[in-house]
């Protein structure tokens, strides 16, 4: 009989060990902290459950519901919410023309247009806010007057997230097959018509990517708000900050959840959970 010959061992490597990083970064730097954002935020000095800190913040000036509509988190609440939906508009507004004249010129080489828009990101953020703050004292219109404050701070949004309103749009946009537009045109479509029944709707998806890295992130960016208005505009983010700066743990955990889950809301209202919808798709269901 002849001896069986003992195989050398060989490890089996799968492909989900590769996932064992990424788990463990999530755990330890997405869901303990948010566990203990949790824990402050429904306990008291104690460590036992109360939920008085949310009555607190719901019935701040201990007038009820009417009181809560003019205490100061309202009103720094509804300051955001004006910043941050004006700065997505204009981003919107500015960036997806830039978006779609880029997609659809002749050039060979697109990237270098979108370079220049992309370039800035590569600067420190700090010294663009800076360079930033210089122009508006040079205009004379920093620190002016509590409007330009509030403007200055939209413009000061405007200028740090507008790439990240071109790019999603224009990724989205050059993807579209130019089928869909020919067929259009062999049917007699305007280019505007063709605009508004293809690419707008098949840009739909670039468009929600955009808006939700604009429109989350301004609310709570409150370094551009204190470097362009000498401190005196006052968003959420800042209002979370001065909370955890001053020790008031529970309070700042408190609103910090409560804008998490706003952020949730707006993210599903918004179909960022749903995947993308490939631009491939037959668009029949345009016409």
């Amino acid at each position: 009989m002849e001896t069986l010959k003992k195989q050398p061992f060989r490890p089996h490597f799968s492909r989900k060990l590769l996932a064992i990083p990424y788990g463990l970064f999530l755990a330890f730097f997405v869901v303990i902290p948010l566990l203990i954002i949790i824990y402050y935020a429904f306990t008291d000095d104690n460590g036992k459950f109360t939920f008085e800190y949310l009555r607190l913040f719901f019935n701040e000036s201990g007038g009820g519901l009417k009181g809560f509509l003019t205490s100061y988190n309202f009103k720094t609440i509804m300051r955001s919410l004006f910043i941050s939906l004006v700065s997505t508009v204009i981003c919107l507004v500015i960036a997806y023309p830039v978006a779609y004249i880029i997609a659809k010129c002749k050039l060979k080489n697109k990237s270098v247009l979108l370079l220049m828009f992309v370039v800035p990101m590569w600067v420190n953020f700090v010294l663009r806010i800076n360079a930033l703050k210089e122009l508006f004292i040079w205009l004379g219109i920093y620190n002016k007057s509590n409007t330009w404050n509030v403007v200055n701070t939209i413009i000061g949004m405007v200028y740090d997230f507008l790439p990240f309103m071109i790019l999603p749009i224009y990724t989205t946009i050059i993807k579209i097959d130019n089928s869909y537009l020919e067929a259009a045109r062999d049917l007699g479509s305007t280019g505007a018509r063709a605009f508004l029944k293809i690419t707008l709707p098949l840009s739909k998806a670039g468009i929600m990517s955009g808006v939700s890295m604009v429109f989350l992130p301004s609310m709570t960016n409150y370094v551009v708000s204190n470097y362009l208005t000498f401190r005196n505009v006052k968003i959420i983010g800042k209002l979370i900050d001065d909370y955890f700066m001053g020790d008031l743990w529970h309070d700042g955990s408190l609103i910090a959840l409560l804008l998490l889950l706003f952020m949730f809301l707006v993210t599903w209202l918004t179909g960022g959970f749903q995947a993308d919808e490939q631009t491939e798709t037959r668009g029949t269901s345009l016409w």
